[in-house]
């Protein structure tokens, strides 16, 4: 879902104010999913094609809803960009914007050297062969706690990395990732980045996947940091969010001087949807890959 982010300097350096204790802009300015407009009051309407349901940040990805996008229109971005990144093997990739606040929220937690990424983006392919060798290394119980079917899967998004504490003996499924060190500090901070720990303790009932320390998903902020107010799974919070529609109220949420409100739009029938757009100096656009679209407009408080 391509929206260009279209800023004069000046509306930029505004942006800039507006954003910086809501997300962390310097990560994200070049984002093409953020885009600004007008200001606070101000209301428009973007055209949207269904299709895009299924992209954006805050797509959901289960086994009820498995992964849409077309392989390869993803826009990804290798880790050996930024070499001081460990890598477990060669040619991991990420979505664009979640290789950026990964690498944030590496250098953040202090993790650069002790942490290990594992695993990012997958091909079908790739899933495939990983879910039909788990299934006879491990069992077909192990597996199905543990391994996502084939387009059922995050990593095929880009969105979803695999974190591990380094060792010689990481184990690829099951990374440790323990409550201590540089990993506490990357579990403390990753909501300040975008990223949840999509699977947590209790929620395999809705999710169908065991508690995974060692899994994060990047969705964005301030999503991110409602998710682990709420102590929500993303499932439960994509729910959440279609209480709150265009026309109010909206779930709103700030930090010191900037302010962001979230609204959920239905789908229209048909091959577009018209989305309102309402009080903002920008914003952000995801379909949540199963109804609808999620709007989240940020601007000054007051």
């Amino acid at each position: 879902m391509q929206y260009e982010f279209c800023c004069d300097l000046i509306q930029e350096a505004k942006l800039h104010k507006i954003l910086e204790e809501v997300v962390h802009v310097e990560q994200i300015i070049n984002d093409q999913s953020l885009a600004a407009f007008g200001g606070k009051g101000r209301k428009m309407t973007v055209q949207v094609r269904n299709e895009e349901i299924h992209s954006g940040h805050l797509i959901l990805i289960n086994t009820g809803y498995p992964v849409r996008q077309k392989e390869g229109s993803e826009p990804l971005a290798p880790l050996s960009l930024h070499p001081e990144i460990r890598e477990w093997h060669d040619g991991i990739q990420l979505e664009k914007t979640c290789f950026r606040q990964l690498t944030a929220l590496l250098e953040a937690s202090g993790g650069m050297d002790e942490i290990v990424v594992v695993s990012g983006y997958r091909t079908e392919e790739e899933q495939r062969s990983i879910y039909e060798q788990s299934l006879v290394d491990n069992g077909a119980a192990y597996t199905a706690s543990y391994v996502a079917l084939p387009n059922h899967s995050e990593h095929q998004t880009g969105l979803a990395v695999d974190v591990g504490k380094m060792r010689r003996d990481v184990d690829f499924i099951a990374p440790s990732f323990p409550d201590s060190g540089e990993c506490r500090a990357f579990k403390e901070l990753a909501a300040d980045y975008g990223f949840i720990q999509r699977y947590k303790e209790g929620k395999r009932p809705i999710t169908g996947i065991a508690c995974e320390p060692w899994h994060f998903r990047y969705v964005g902020c301030p999503h991110a940091r409602l998710i682990d107010q709420y102590d929500f799974c993303l499932e439960e919070y994509i729910d959440f969010l279609k209480a709150y529609k265009h026309d109010g109220p909206y779930l709103t949420t700030g930090y010191g001087c900037a302010a962001a409100e979230i609204y959920f739009v239905p789908a229209d029938n048909g091959a577009v949807t018209n989305v309102p757009i309402v009080n903002g100096e920008a914003y952000r656009l995801s379909g949540n890959n199963v109804d609808g679209f999620i709007v989240t407009a940020f601007h000054e408080k007051g």
